[in-house]
Parts: structure tokens; C-alpha cells; sequence
């Protein structure tokens, strides 16, 4: 259970502070189910109403510095997912991005790049699947790890290719 000003990791949303919680404060709103009421960090605009109760949505603590620290440092190590086929391979994608598994976006991430490059080789452009969940993973592990590193989410790639270098 969160708290008022926790921040927590709210499946693709992100990053999300906890500006509330009780019931919605609608008229048609039932009255006995609770609710967190989260503000996203990088949409501040947005309102999202989340039960306690559900179970479909990932919502949990963000990375600790250490964890994020740790997690660039094993990207190299980090494997690729190759699926040939098309539909599968989006299903795969879709999953990953909802586990909201920092290691699962990385494999996204690598993978597509991968593929995007590999496609280049051959003269032909990426997919606009490929690209759409290439900037989805990259969107939701950026917030997050510039979050904990106390940096802004543009200056990630950078700092992760930095730090890869500096490791080997």
C-alpha cells in the first residue's frame, strides 16, 4: 500500500505521485472502492484514478539509484529477443511494456535497435511498429531512470552509452 506523496511506477504511465487516496470523488463513483489518485511526473495535467484493488495494472516502488546504476551497468550483458514473426513479436513487445520490468525494456530497446539497424544494411527502413514500441520502451525506462538519477529524460541515452563506455 502507497501513501499520499509516494511516488510509485504506474504501469506504461510511469512515473506517478500519489496526490490522493479514497473514493472517487465523482457522483456515480461507487463509494466503497478506493482509489489512488495519481498525478504522472512527466504529465502533471494528467489525472489518472487507479483502484487498490486491481490486479491488471503493474504498479509499483520505482528503482532505487543503486538498482538503476546496476541495471546500466548489465545492459551490455542484457540478451536480445529475435522473433521472426510479426504478430508474435508485437505481442511480445506489448507484454514487456506492461510488466513495467526495467530489463524487459532494455531487451525491447536493444533488440529493436538491433533489427532497425540489421534493416538499414539491407537498404530498407524500420517498421512503424517497431518504431512505436522502440519510443514506448525507451519512454518508460528513461522517466524512470533519469527520475532516480535526478536527470532529465532527454540527456538518458547519453548517459548510458557514457556509462557502457566507462565499463569496458
Amino acid at each position: 500500500m502507497y501513501c499520499v506523496g509516494d511516488i510509485v511506477i504506474y504501469g506504461t504511465q510511469g512515473i506517478c505521485k500519489v496526490d490522493a487516496i479514497g473514493p472517487l470523488p465523482m457522483s456515480f463513483a461507487d463509494k466503497k472502492r478506493q482509489y489512488y489518485t495519481l498525478r504522472p511526473y512527466y504529465s502533471p495535467e494528467m489525472v489518472i484514478y487507479a483502484p487498490m484493488d486491481n490486479q491488471a495494472i503493474v504498479m509499483r516502488s520505482p528503482l532505487t539509484r543503486e538498482q538503476a546504476e546496476d541495471l546500466i551497468a548489465q545492459i551490455p550483458s542484457i540478451e536480445t529477443a529475435w522473433i521472426v514473426n510479426e504478430k508474435e513479436r508485437e505481442v511480445q513487445y506489448r507484454q514487456a511494456l506492461h510488466t513495467c520490468n526495467c530489463r524487459e525494456l532494455v531487451k525491447i530497446i536493444k533488440t529493436l535497435y538491433n533489427r532497425k539497424a540489421a534493416r538499414a544494411q539491407r537498404g530498407k527502413r524500420g517498421t512503424a511498429v517497431d518504431e512505436r514500441y522502440f519510443r514506448m520502451a525507451e519512454e518508460q525506462l528513461y522517466g524512470e531512470l533519469a527520475y532516480v538519477l535526478g536527470m532529465e529524460k532527454s540527456a538518458m541515452p547519453e548517459y548510458i552509452a557514457w556509462c557502457i563506455q566507462e565499463e569496458a
